[in-house]
């Protein structure tokens, strides 16, 4: 089972360098029979990154393309929260990472990114390319 990391979609969003093998990715994910999960921290940061850029055709786009497809929301609750701030601070991550990261961990996930804070840290990182063949 895999996390997808915020920056996986937003290479589609903001039109990025990697958008053709992240597409091809959501197109694997939307006819897979495997579950895959979005955090709440991802959720949130593409609904504000999406307004303030005055682009709400597109996050209703995303957002319906999360409600159709194999994709799942997984959020936290503040103890979980707590627990994000001293992995942060043990792994010297940014906020968003160690929320990615306490997920993997608590959900034995691997996760999809570009990402290379995930390298040093103990989880798996798989790169969406290397996943097209998996799923």
């Amino acid at each position: 089972m895999y996390l997808i990391d915020t920056n996986i979609f937003l290479e589609i969003l903001l039109e990025q360098e990697k958008s053709e093998v992240c597409e091809q990715l959501l197109l694997k994910i939307k006819k897979s029979n495997e579950l895959f999960y979005i955090s709440s921290f991802t959720l949130h940061s593409i609904e504000v990154i999406l307004i303030r850029e005055n682009k709400e055709n597109l996050l209703i786009e995303f957002l319906k393309y999360v409600l159709t497809s194999r994709i799942r929301l997984i959020t936290t609750n503040i103890e979980e929260e707590l627990n994000i701030i001293n992995l942060a601070k043990e792994f010297n991550l940014d906020f968003d990472d160690a929320f990615q990261f306490y997920l993997c961990r608590k959900n034995n996930l691997k996760i999809i990114s570009y990402d290379a804070h995930f390298d040093p840290i103990p989880i798996t990182k798989v790169d969406p390319a290397e996943i097209l063949d998996i799923i």
